[in-house]
């Protein structure tokens, strides 16, 4: 990990991070996921198996879940860890109320009214990495939102492991959330069906959930006949802190980052060259006895980066370059140095924030923009999960009215016969 005390070499360091995976091998990647999608749209769940077989090493038959396994998942799983997913469930839930749009009217003077209103879509698919690894959390994050808009069938896709089971924490998660549908299988495969649809799994509207490489490029080339939340990236922490910020605690929440992916990436602005260098001691005592240590270690050193600042207003210009997933400000006038942030998935304040809150049960959504995509988006919400609709309703005074207006703005743009289909309703 490196130690930067000079703004250009940060700023070009940050740059080189942001842009990490840029570097993946993107045609050859491409030629592979086109290939499987068009196999999934041509043969269905024969082509889902097969893929399954080569790149899972199980054959999904039976591809469904019953549900009778997801209710004796949560039947099953110990009472303190079902405690903590209902607690989780509650405060996800009751923030994304909040979230519901709300539809409205406006009503002209001449009798005219224009409208806007918000439907859930149909169908919801929710892609929850498996095999290995086991995210629950991700379940409750995107079931949830999709839940509260009043989506009608929410199918939820998860890899199984070598025997082709899903982590019973993910199941009684998928119970405790109202998912109707659970297939095990994943990659580029569950996708394609979830976009194109086979005999087993229904045609849904909106793919939600992060994945690797191979699932976000399908998101990508499915996108446009279906929905997608976003293009997710390896995870990322910046934290912005001063000399009164515990070192112990600044390398604890950089390696909560690092610990999920080589490719994650843990960010330190400081103010104080001291604490930069604790900082990075105690990163190596941690990591030294970890039980990840070889992907900590990979994250650390490729993709982490510890820069001194001159002061906050370096610190939060970086911040706003670099555009992080995940933001900490643990600093004696953290509020000072919030007004200032303008680009940032989720900001986590103080010593009593760690990020992990956020992940788990604070409420707000933990699928975050990642790779400086926060400059221009936001976490994903109920309004994934649905659509608007404009409806306009003009009389014969509104149009009159208004039709001279109309009919110049037509004829500027030299379109003649919308023009003339105003003119005409009152020749007669």
């Amino acid at each position: 990990m490196k130690i930067i005390n000079n703004k250009k070499q940060a700023i070009q360091e940050l740059n080189r991070i942001s842009t990490r995976t840029n570097s993946e091998n993107n045609n050859k990647i491409n030629a592979t996921v086109e290939e499987i999608l068009q196999e999934v749209k041509n043969y269905g769940d024969i082509a889902v198996e097969k893929f399954t077989k080569k790149f899972d090493g199980f054959n999904p038959n039976p591809m469904q879940v019953s549900s009778k396994e997801l209710k004796d998942a949560w039947d099953e799983i110990d009472s303190n860890l079902k405690r903590s997913l209902e607690v989780a469930h509650r405060r996800i839930k009751k923030f994304h109320e909040k979230e519901i749009p709300l539809s409205f009217t406006i009503e002209g003077k001449h009798g005219d009214k224009v409208q806007r209103i918000w439907r859930p879509v149909r169908n919801a698919g929710i892609y929850i990495p498996g095999g290995r690894a086991a995210y629950p959390s991700t379940v409750l994050m995107n079931a949830i939102p999709a839940k509260v808009a009043g989506v009608e069938k929410i199918l939820m896709v998860s890899p199984g492991n070598k025997e082709g089971k899903i982590n019973k924490t993910v199941l009684a998660a998928a119970h405790l959330s109202g998912v109707n549908q659970v297939f095990r299988i994943g990659g580029a495969q569950a996708v394609g069906a979830l976009a194109f649809g086979t005999n087993k799994i229904s045609k849904v509207d909106v793919i939600t959930g992060p994945g690797n490489i191979y699932v976000t490029t399908a998101k990508k080339l499915i996108y446009g006949s279906t929905g997608i939340d976003s293009l997710a990236g390896p995870s990322e922490i910046l934290i912005i802190a001063d000399e009164t910020a515990q070192s112990t605690h600044i390398a604890s929440d950089l390696l909560a980052q690092a610990e999920h992916d080589p490719l994650a990436s843990s960010i330190l602005l400081t103010t104080s060259k001291k604490q930069a260098n604790e900082v990075l001691e105690e990163l190596y005592k941690k990591i030294d006895d970890h039980p990840r240590k070889e992907i900590c270690m990979q994250s650390i050193k490729n993709w982490g980066l510890i820069v001194i600042c001159d002061n906050y207003k370096s610190c939060i210009e970086l911040s706003n370059n670099f555009a992080p997933e995940h933001l900490e400000i643990l600093a004696l006038d953290s509020k000072k140095i919030l007004e200032g942030i303008e680009n940032a998935g989720a900001i986590f304040l103080g010593k009593w924030t760690p990020e992990a809150v956020g992940d788990y049960l604070a409420g707000p959504n933990h699928t975050l923009p990642t790779s400086g995509n926060s400059r221009f988006s936001g976490s994903l919400g109920v309004e994934t999960f649905m659509k608007n609709t404009s409806i306009i309703e003009f009389n014969e005074e509104s149009l009159k009215v208004n039709s001279l207006d109309i009919i110049n703005l037509a004829k500027s743009e030299g379109l003649h016969s919308h023009a003339n289909s105003v003119q005409i309703r009152f020749e007669d």
